[in-house]
């Protein structure tokens, strides 16, 4: 397994608002910049309005990304499909609480199989459902969009989901990470790491960037006159 943690909050391209005419020009950019993982969307058109990719297309990915590969699965009954994310080697697998209908023995399933396991939420879910099942969480995925399409207008209440998802887990003892998925970007990429979140996913906000690099530099609180 691959160190998952680095210093201070992590970025994770979205894959989704890449150019997939270049894929493997993506990923590679992506390699070379100041990001920490890769994330990917799986949409099935069911569980979300909307089809992204599948397992050829993370396949592909997996033999040119030189970083963690966050998956993020947006479909109906996830438990079949663990094994084979495991086989292309997904490191965080996660699964929308709203979609299991035995959560704990999902993320049981997901963690058996040595990658970490990650819960989403939708805007309208509490944190509060996560309460029973924080302590067996590597990941928490708050929706900041409704899931399904790229390129929305964040959800300004997402704020206040993240302090007090930080609060629960800082409570339970629990090493659980914040992840902030939909609408994040150079406006308030501060203001969610200062809220609690540990890792911002940024989809068109970098890959529609004048610069990929540059994009994920500020996202990091990286100054720009330390570039080379």
């Amino acid at each position: 397994m691959v160190n998952l943690c680095n210093m201070g909050h992590l970025i994770a391209p979205s894959i989704l608002a890449a150019d997939f005419a270049n894929l493997q020009r993506e990923v590679e950019a992506v390699n070379d910049t100041e990001a920490d993982w890769f994330h990917l969307d799986v949409m099935d058109g069911v569980f979300v309005p909307n089809i992204s990719f599948g397992m050829p297309v993370i396949k592909s990915i997996a033999k040119h990304a030189k970083k963690p590969l966050d998956v993020h699965l947006m479909i109906v009954d996830p438990d079949r499909y663990i094994d084979a994310f495991h086989a292309l080697q997904a490191d965080v697998l996660t699964v929308h609480l709203e979609a299991c209908t035995h959560l704990h023995r999902t993320l049981q399933a997901i963690r058996a199989k040595g990658m970490k396991a990650g819960v989403a939420l939708n805007p309208h879910t509490p944190v509060s459902s996560l309460h029973d099942v924080i302590e067996e969480l590597d990941l928490v995925c708050l929706m900041s969009v409704n899931p399904g399409f790229g390129g929305q207008e964040f959800i300004e209440h997402t704020y206040s989901k993240v302090r007090e998802l930080r609060a629960m887990i800082n409570r339970a003892g629990s090493s659980a990470m914040i992840e902030i998925d939909g609408g994040v970007g150079i406006n308030n990429w501060s203001k969610l790491v200062n809220a609690g979140a540990d890792v911002l996913v940024a989809g068109s906000s970098v890959f529609n960037s004048p610069s990929l690099a540059n994009a994920i530099r500020i996202m990091k609180g990286i100054p720009e006159q330390s570039q080379a």
